[in-house]
């Protein structure tokens, strides 16, 4: 993800509208949006960019505290434990409200007693990405090309959701997967030939397409993604078992009022719509969107079950 820069009054606050609430009205002091990853990074750019937005939209100072550590568990432990009062929250990703529940022996959380759904906040653009110089167009030319030689190709992942992604794309067919800490160096050995396909995200992707070193194959969008338009669905090729995806959106305390709830995800959903919240967003390859707290709850669920799915189909075990 790029690194974008923002000039704050306080470590961490964003600057508020001109709206103002009544003082006895929510909110009438500053909300705290908790990241579980480090300041700089591509998680918290985007939480900082929905911050900027919220706070015009609420008229209320938004502060970004980063709890980086332990696959953003740090960050959802510490929302898990504060006051239900709407004045902490949390911006979660797959990997700490998906995987840490379903890879881990000792779950830290039940993230379904936990926390309380709010709203989505999006989904990160993925692209099954090969290079240009493996002779398959398609999807399905490639997984003819890896049956046809079993475990002699090469797959990269540098997150769980990635990896997930990537078994449940072959099934039974065999790869050798070679996991990285970081996508930019799984992208040099592709584009090197060690490794033949990955799922990459879209700030990598759309570059390297256009310049003719790789092809994008699916996107693991539900939409196709305005970064690289001509690249298919899953749901279009037929791929109705690909259903991991990238995701991140907003969480609360057990027990947050369902009136707070509501308003709250009305709030994110709107903010998400704003023009310059949105054009942002676009740039660091993340597709932004609101949910209600109920249509949210269905999705988590639904993602939920499916990582947990493949992972027991592939004996998958934490490292």
């Amino acid at each position: 993800m790029r690194r974008r820069t923002f000039t704050l009054a306080a470590a961490g606050a964003v600057l508020p509208g001109t709206a103002a609430w009544s003082a006895d009205a929510f909110p009438n002091k500053p909300l705290k949006l908790i990241v579980g990853f480090a300041a700089g990074g591509g998680a918290d750019v985007l939480t900082r960019i929905i911050a900027e937005g919220l706070a015009k939209q609420l008229g209320q100072q938004v502060i970004v505290e980063n709890r980086p550590g332990a696959d953003g568990v740090l960050a959802a432990q510490a929302t898990s434990s504060a006051r239900p009062d709407g004045y902490t929250l949390l911006m979660g990703t797959n990997t700490a409200m998906v995987a840490a529940p379903t890879l881990r022996p000792t779950p830290p959380y039940d993230p379904f007693k936990a926390f309380m759904p709010i709203s989505s906040a999006g989904q990160f653009s993925m692209f099954l990405v090969v290079p240009a110089s493996l002779p398959v167009k398609s999807v399905n030319e490639l997984l003819a090309l890896v049956a046809s030689k079993p475990g002699a190709l090469n797959s990269a992942s540098s997150n769980s959701a990635s990896e997930l992604a990537m078994l449940q794309l072959l099934g039974d067919r065999k790869v050798v997967n070679a996991r990285y800490k970081g996508d930019m160096q799984a992208m040099t050995d592709l584009l090197g030939g060690q490794i033949q396909m990955m799922f990459t995200t879209g700030t990598l992707a759309p570059g390297f397409v256009k310049e003719g070193r790789i092809r994008a194959l699916v996107t693991l969008l539900p939409q196709r993604s305005g970064l690289l338009p001509d690249v298919p669905t899953g749901g279009e090729l037929g791929l109705g078992k690909l259903t991991i995806t990238p995701w991140a959106g907003f969480f609360g305390p057990p027990g947050l009022p369902r009136e707070i709830t509501d308003r709250l995800s009305q709030e994110l959903q709107n903010t998400l719509k704003r023009p310059e919240v949105h054009a942002q967003l676009v740039q660091q390859g993340f597709e932004g969107y609101g949910m209600s707290p109920a249509k949210f709850a269905e999705f988590f669920r639904t993602q939920y079950d499916a990582f947990g799915a493949t992972v027991r189909e592939h004996n998958v075990k934490f490292e």
